[in-house]
């Protein structure tokens, strides 16, 4: 049985320590193939670029070629193995962690990372280099970042070897930069004479001798215009179809996972999974979805602790990255887009491969932001229109989180959280609804803000409705259930964490504004039909224990509700 790798990114150590191995070694194949030795690619956060990274590392590193049976006998790429395998010495650089204080900080903290990289560099070669504590000094001794990567350059040229430089977390100082709101800071240092542009314009030179192949990975693109004169020989593969599934699990993969690591009822599991985790698509005509396979992982990682399914169903590393949701939406424009997204769980819009910070609040550069952090994907192309939507339903339970917590900030929402509880374990447990419509109609609808009444409909109070359910773990709630009857405004089914939760509820919601009160005889009628096609719907004609109710709110904040 192999142990489920949740959290690691070297893949020696899975190797030799008998973790479970995706392997993903043909795309070692594909890319050694593509139009250009240097590659730029992004993916969300913790998808798995480190260790793809990593795998090219001990694919690629000379100081490997006797270890290339064990790692990668097995593989893929080991029974087929190109011609530049453990060819190289391998420079990794990694620019997470930076200290982004002031442009004097982040530069001496960026110039003292490339120093300690390189000083690695020369440990892992020491058996080529002649004096590598005399080629440190001379390195520590450099005045600047520019002179520091010719010295190395020099080094590697004089032993007549070739670079593989690998760099992961490209763009990490770039975005904390910008969610700190320091445009001046940004364009100090990567415009003209800035040091990153320097950096990389050393790099461009050093490919003419010595640096032959460039892999660079991070979560946007952010700095890609920016430095596209002083570094323009990148080609960004990002959506390249053939790379669509190079990181994140196939559900095939997923299946096989399961038997690698002994789970049974592999289809009830599965359904789950797909539920939550799939959905990711990077290029418009890719045939096949990935999950993501950080949150996969997790959650067969708790699966297998306790036997159960985990308490949480999404880790919190991966939610604290999404915490830059709050960042993005600082200004109006961006809010109010984000808040369109989560009402609709689609918009149609392209999607932007580079982009400048000048731009990056225009709606579709925010809109492809959104794309490369993994919080939307694609879901269809149909009359060369390009529709995005939010993959899978813990990303949905993020902006619902992210919904509620603006509206409490923003509106000074006051409540025990013991009273929004005991009203859904009411609804899961008696089958009552009265108490949690009454919390909504008073300790929240009736505060809001008349720039927040503006913008009620039937979808708004909905994610409200979301937001708040979400927070017990008893519902998951899912929105305009389609059924033969038609679509459900809300269908609430138990949470897979909660299989005791006595009763589900189909929800019919409609909103009446003051002045159309005269109507709502008519509206009531209407919904009542709804829902008895609904409960009549093959899917749901023998289910048990299923309630159903119609809630009309009128207003900013009264209602009327009418149960089966």
């Amino acid at each position: 049985m192999k142990k489920i790798p949740y959290g690691m990114s070297n893949f020696r150590a899975m190797r030799e320590e008998g973790y479970l191995y995706v392997d993903k070694t043909m795309y070692i194949e594909k890319i050694e193939n593509l139009n250009s030795k240097y590659l730029f690619f992004i993916r969300p956060r913790r998808f798995g670029k480190s260790l793809f990274l990593s795998t090219l590392e001990n694919y690629y590193d000379i100081n490997n070629e006797k270890d290339f049976e064990k790692l990668f006998g097995d593989l893929y790429i080991g029974k087929k193995p190109t011609k530049l395998k453990n060819s190289y010495m391998i420079l990794k650089l990694n620019f997470s962690g930076l200290d982004t204080g002031n442009r004097d900080r982040l530069e001496i903290s960026f110039k003292q990372n490339l120093i300690d990289s390189i000083n690695g560099f020369l440990n892992d070669y020491q058996s080529i280099f002649k004096d590598i504590e005399e080629i440190k000094q001379h390195i520590k001794e450099k005045p600047d970042i520019k002179s520091i990567v010719n010295q190395l350059i020099n080094e590697v040229k004089k032993v007549g070897k070739k670079i593989y430089l690998i760099i992961d977390e490209y763009d990490h100082f770039a975005n904390d930069i910008i969610a700190m709101g320091e445009s001046e800071f940004y364009r100090e240092i990567v415009r003209a004479s800035g040091f990153v542009r320097d950096f990389y314009e050393t790099l461009k030179i050093g490919t003419e001798s010595v640096i032959d192949r460039i892999f660079i990975t991070g979560i946007s693109p952010i700095m890609l215009d920016d430095l596209t004169s002083g570094f323009n020989i990148a080609l960004n593969v990002t959506m390249d179809l053939s790379l669509n599934e190079m990181l994140g699990f196939t559900e095939e993969e997923v299946v096989k996972i399961l038997e690698e690591v002994r789970i049974e009822e592999k289809e009830n599991l599965i359904n789950n999974l797909r539920e939550l985790y799939d959905g990711y698509k990077f290029n418009k005509n890719a045939k096949t979805r990935v999950y993501n396979p950080d949150m996969v992982l997790y959650f067969l990682a708790q699966y297998k602790n306790t036997g159960g399914y985990p308490e949480y169903l999404i880790d919190d590393n991966v939610k604290t990255d999404y915490g830059r949701l709050n960042r993005l939406t600082m200004n109006e424009e961006n809010r109010a887009l984000l808040e369109r997204i989560i009402k609709e769980e689609r918009i149609v819009a392209e999607i932007v491969t580079k982009f400048s910070f000048d731009r990056m609040y225009d709606e579709e550069y925010f809109i492809s932001l959104l794309f490369y952090m993994g919080l939307l994907t694609i879901k269809d192309y149909r009359y060369n229109i390009l529709e995005l939507g939010i993959p899978n339903y813990v990303i949905k339970t993020m902006y619902w989180e992210y919904f509620g917590r603006k509206l409490k900030e923003e509106n000074n929402i006051k409540y025990e959280m013991l009273e929004i509880a005991k009203a859904i374990w009411e609804m899961a447990f008696e089958g009552k609804i009265k108490n949690f419509i009454k919390f909504i109609s008073e300790k929240v609808l009736k505060v809001l803000s008349n720039r927040d009444t503006i913008k009620f409909d039937e979808k708004y109070i909905k994610i409200i409705l979301f937001s708040y359910l979400t927070m017990s773990n008893i519902y998951k709630p899912i929105s305009e259930k389609e059924t033969e009857g038609g679509y459900i405004d809300i269908y609430l089914e138990k949470d897979i964490r909660m299989p005791d939760v006595k009763y589900e509820w189909l929800i019919e919601l409609k909103y009446v504004k003051k002045s159309d009160e005269k109507y709502i005889g008519e509206i009531i009628e209407k919904g009542k039909e709804q829902l008895k096609r609904y409960r009549e719907s093959m899917q749901f004609k023998d289910k048990q224990n299923l309630k159903k109710a119609l809630v009309v709110f009128i207003g900013k904040g009264d209602y009327k509700i009418f149960e089966e």
